[in-house]
């Protein structure tokens, strides 16, 4: 039973320890009128979206094994039939013909042998610019992990393991180095393991946290991925693993089941998939992703934004639009096959800008469903445009300006009408990825609050034990609200207070990275950011 009083003590919590598990047996319950259903279903499609893909796929994994089989014993049996044929008598005449003489050929006179002067070689000194300009001379061409090609493939395959672009610096060695070169060190990263491990008790035995719980699931998956977990981490390998099944499981046509009224699940669900996918690689993770990632496309607003529940409409909510594009920009990186993603993305600009008022010449912020300056909703505009890589506009300039004056005071009984801590978690990224003294006056801030604020649950007492068996603590952070329906309860603060200081090393900072100018229009180089790291099966 947690020790958290916030946590319904009804809820059954994960105590299971899984070393190294996989996704093998994620989908195997499918029965065979389903499979051939779904084959059906994805044949009929487009041939460029996952589903005819998916398919396609299939067929040629039942296929593969059936002619293995049947052709050797094909030629087994015309092989044992051809023995046991009588051999063909045959009868040849044979004439004998006398040779004529041959006639005596002339002398061949001996040719004289003609050499010419080769040129000497010259030494050609290579230049990194050279071997760039060189289409013979590249870098190889390496994925995130081998594509598997069969539906049961495993989570994570042999290493090495390649992190990629923006998430290039998850693996515990990157993370390390990154943590002290941005400012954050070993009382926030301890902040961080108590968070997770107190979200790991706290799992329900479906994989689900409460309260929405796809909502509070997908922020949970969130945390440990930007940790660089995943179904293969020895502590939080069971965790990731129940998570992404439950998610995957949740997912309908409509949406995923148990959304909230105004369908903030979906782009956050969407968002947590593609990531997903992106760090193991499994085809059915995919499949779920591309599909949540369609239905986030097909429900942009015809000006560039987004609004409640998907459905197109005039109204731009800037807050709704920041999930959305951050799921938009997450399965873009994460290369998903979904038609009109890369235009979808790039349109989005123009929403936030049509929500973007400049208060001055120098500044300026992002409103609610309009134009207007606020503080809050000014960290969700600035963090999508550079995401956008938007980086340098007006808009992501003069918000920043307006955030100058912005200050973190956790104050967990006086949140207000809105959630304050759900607004820092879009101005912590902002700040982080404009960088210089913006960040650094930003870091001096707000960690050491976070950190301090964090309830902590002392290992006598927090009744978890790590994968060695070594007890620890855990520890978690809530905030309440004057309005409850900007807050999901301590799952969904703990989340967002997590990935807050775990932004020393979650993404690349933008202005690091050499599509700075515009990551909208240009995809990562398959070497950008690439880190290469060993996983143990």
């Amino acid at each position: 039973m947690s020790e958290d009083p916030n946590i319904d003590d009804g809820v059954e919590y994960v105590e299971e320890v899984h070393y190294g598990r996989s996704l093998v047996d994620m989908f195997d319950k499918m029965t065979l009128k389903e499979w051939w259903q779904r084959v059906k279903h994805g044949l009929k499609e487009p041939k460029d979206t996952g589903e005819y893909k998916w398919a396609k796929g299939q067929i040629s994994r039942v296929s593969a094994p059936v002619a293995a089989v049947l052709l050797p014993l094909l030629i087994l049996f015309l092989l044992v039939l051809m023995a046991f044929q009588p051999p063909e008598q045959r009868t040849s005449e044979v004439t004998i013909i006398d040779p004529e003489p041959i006639e005596e050929l002339e002398e061949i006179e001996e040719i004289e042998e003609i050499v010419e002067d080769m040129p000497e070689p010259e030494e050609v000194e290579v230049t990194d610019e050279a071997a760039v300009a060189d289409n013979n001379i590249t870098a190889p061409d390496a994925p995130f992990s081998p594509q598997p090609t069969e539906l049961d493939s495993v989570a994570i395959v042999k290493s090495p393991v390649i992190f990629q672009g923006m998430i290039g610096s998850r693996n515990p060695g990157s993370r390390g180095s990154l943590l002290g070169k941005h400012g954050g060190n070993g009382q926030t990263e301890s902040a961080v393991m108590r968070a997770l491990r107190w979200l790991k008790k706290n799992q329900n035995k479906d994989g689900s946290w409460p309260k929405t719980k796809p909502a509070s699931t997908s922020l949970a998956l969130l945390t440990f991925l930007a940790h660089g977990e995943t179904p293969a981490s020895e502590e939080f390998g069971y965790t990731v693993e129940s998570a992404i099944r439950f998610l995957v499981n949740s997912l309908t046509d409509a949406g995923f089941a148990g959304r909230d009224g105004h369908d903030y699940t979906h782009p956050i669900g969407a968002y947590a998939l593609s990531e997903a996918y992106a760090m193991t690689k499994v085809p059915m993770v995919k499949y779920a992703a591309e599909k949540a990632v369609a239905r986030v496309v097909n429900g942009q607003n015809p000006s560039g934004g987004f609004n409640y529940n998907l459905k197109p409409v005039e109204r731009d909510d800037t807050s709704y639009m920041g999930w959305c594009v951050q799921a938009l920009k997450a399965g873009y990186l994460a290369k998903l096959d979904v038609p009109g993603l890369e235009e979808a993305k790039n349109k989005s600009i123009d929403g936030f800008r049509k929500n973007y008022g400049q208060g001055s010449e120098y500044a300026g912020g992002f409103g609610y469903t309009g134009p207007s300056s606020t503080h809050g909703l000014t960290g969700v505009g600035v963090l999508c445009m550079q995401l956008l890589g938007e980086a340098k506009s007006k808009e992501a300039l003069g918000g920043l300006k307006t955030l100058e004056g912005t200050t973190f005071n956790w104050d967990p009984e006086g949140g207000g009408v809105h959630n304050k801590n759900y607004y820092w978690y879009y101005i912590t990224q902002a700040k982080f990825h404009a960088g210089g003294d913006t960040w650094n006056n930003w870091n001096r801030l707000f960690s050491p609050v976070l950190v301090k604020n964090q309830t902590v649950i002392p290992k006598a007492k927090s009744g978890y034990v790590d994968h060695k068996g070594v007890p620890k603590d855990i520890g978690w952070w809530d905030m309440t609200t004057k309005l409850s329906g900007h807050t999901d309860g301590p799952v969904m603060n703990t989340c967002l207070a997590a990935l807050q200081l775990q932004v020393y090393y979650r993404y690349l900072p933008t202005f690091m990275t050499p599509t700075e100018a515009d990551l909208a229009k240009e995809d990562f180089a398959e070497d950008d950011g690439e880190i290469e790291i060993d996983v143990f099966n």
